[in-house]
């Protein structure tokens, strides 16, 4: 295996749902592993379990680190925690499964808080089981965000044909217009800006959503908030030459971004920009947490508790989510 192909950790995800299926299906596709050195954090006995659901004959490795791995098609390198019974329900709310989710991410940013990484690829987690353990986090994107002490980051999603990226993501919307402010807007301007660009896009064409109905019509609905929370980050965005458009009215835009005008949309609140990238496919598309200093990628769906166990879960969106990792994955990194 090639030593300049990066290496990427896939958690496990909540061990209850579906990420241990999805993890075996995709690692039984050779264009993985000619692309990438993937290696699992999570629990071997439930790694075995998936197997056995899905009828993939591959073999499973134990390591202890990265540096031990053999990054061979054919074998899953797995770093084994051992943090739940191999008897754990499938498609179950428990704290185990909970507090088990968190190590697995925990042990990977630890991993890429010393370079022994390229990127990080996540299954999903089950926020209620988050809590139950005591890990009161909305979701993986903060967690990321304390472990790796940063500040400004936030929440893109990719599908075929579209980008969004969040100002806003798990709050409720009372809350999430009143957080939204011009200062937070220019940061996740220039975070798409920025971001962008490292992909190769030389100038991002970059739209911003209204909060209100046709972006409030010059006043006509709401109460300014597009002029008070919109309009200065854009026009400083603009003022240091990032080709960003709006505030343009959310129920046309997104129709012109899949067309091709923009490169990326900026979306203010969860549900202006998931509901847009899940009509276009929950198969395809990929959840990424820009502004950390590693590269981090997830499916874009949930634990699927009513399915896991049953060899129904599709692997599609993991299989992106592995692919978005490498080719966002630094060049800099002598790993």
């Amino acid at each position: 295996m090639a030593a300049n192909k990066p290496v990427i950790a896939i958690t496990m995800g909540d061990p209850s749902g579906v990420g241990p299926e999805i993890i075996v299906k995709s690692l039984n596709d050779k264009n993985v592993y000619e692309n990438c050195r993937p290696f699992v954090v999570g629990d071997l006995k439930i790694l075995k379990r998936a197997l056995g659901v899905t009828n993939v004959d591959l073999q499973l490795n134990s390591i202890a680190n990265p540096e031990e791995a053999k990054y061979e098609y054919g074998t899953i390198d797995i770093i084994d925690l051992d943090l739940v019974s191999e008897d754990l329900p499938w498609g179950q709310v428990s704290s185990d499964a909970g507090n088990a989710a968190f190590r697995y991410l925990e042990k990977s940013i630890s991993f890429a808080n010393e370079q022994r990484i390229h990127g990080i690829c996540t299954a999903p987690l089950n926020k209620e089981a988050l809590h139950k353990a005591g890990h009161m986090y909305p979701g993986h994107t903060e967690i990321l965000a304390e472990l790796t002490g940063t500040k400004d980051f936030a929440m893109m999603l990719s599908a075929p044909n579209l980008r969004v990226i969040h100002v806003t993501t798990h709050i409720g919307l009372l809350d999430a217009i009143h957080k939204i402010n011009a200062e937070r807007q220019y940061t996740v301007i220039k975070l798409a800006h920025d971001t962008l660009q490292k992909a190769g896009i030389k100038s991002p064409r970059i739209a911003v959503c209204g909060i209100n109905p046709h972006a409030g019509e010059n006043g006509l609905f709401g109460h300014g908030e597009e002029e008070e929370k919109i309009v200065p980050a854009i026009e400083k965005a603009q003022a240091e030459g990032i080709n960003v458009q709006g505030p343009l009215p959310a129920d046309t835009l997104f129709f012109r971004a899949r067309r091709g005008d923009f490169d990326i949309v900026v979306a203010q609140y969860h549900d202006q920009g998931h509901g847009p990238i899940k009509v276009l496919g929950l198969e395809a598309g990929v959840n990424i947490t820009v502004g950390l200093p590693t590269i981090r990628t997830s499916v874009d769906h949930g634990t699927a508790f009513d399915i896991a166990g049953k060899n129904i879960a599709d692997e599609q969106s993991l299989k992106e989510a592995i692919r978005m990792a490498i080719e966002l994955a630094p060049e800099n990194l002598a790993i």
